[in-house]
């Protein structure tokens, strides 16, 4: 069993700004040596978050669109009572959508579906400079 552990760098515009990551990440599991295994995927910090979805402007939308009424920018949150900064949806979108994802991959190829892409979503509300870690495990 083989564990490398790197990372890959995002800058964001923040406010719901999604990013698609598969090429880094597919990179990443390619030139690693490792032929058949999974790959980790974890974003430190407490407002943003990953995911899978079609990297297509109205899917997109969509998406965009559903933690707006979920989860609404301009109702109060008890944390911007403590703090200040104006992002309480942002930790709670994070919090509901999750930090981590697992993916397999086979001959150095990433599993994903046709249409299927990796996606980090930053809710922050100001542009953020994000590195995601990767664990990559496998033979």
């Amino acid at each position: 069993m083989t564990v490398i552990n790197t990372r890959i760098h995002v800058q964001t515009r923040g406010n719901c700004d999604f990013t698609d990551i598969t090429e880094q990440v597919a990179r990443k599991v390619e030139d690693s040596g490792v032929e058949d295994g999974t790959v980790t995927l974890f974003v430190p910090g407490s407002t943003a978050g990953l995911t899978t979805i079609e990297y297509e402007r109205g899917a997109l939308s969509d998406l965009e669109g559903m933690w707006e009424r979920l989860v609404p920018r301009n109702i109060a949150y008890r944390h911007d009572e403590r703090w200040g900064d104006g992002n309480g949806y942002s930790h709670v979108r994070a919090s509901l959508l999750g930090a981590s994802l697992v993916v397999p991959f086979v001959n150095k190829r990433l599993t994903l579906g046709t249409w299927q892409q990796l996606i980090l979503a930053d809710f922050d509300n100001r542009p953020r400079s994000r590195n995601i870690v990767l664990q990559i495990m496998g033979e």
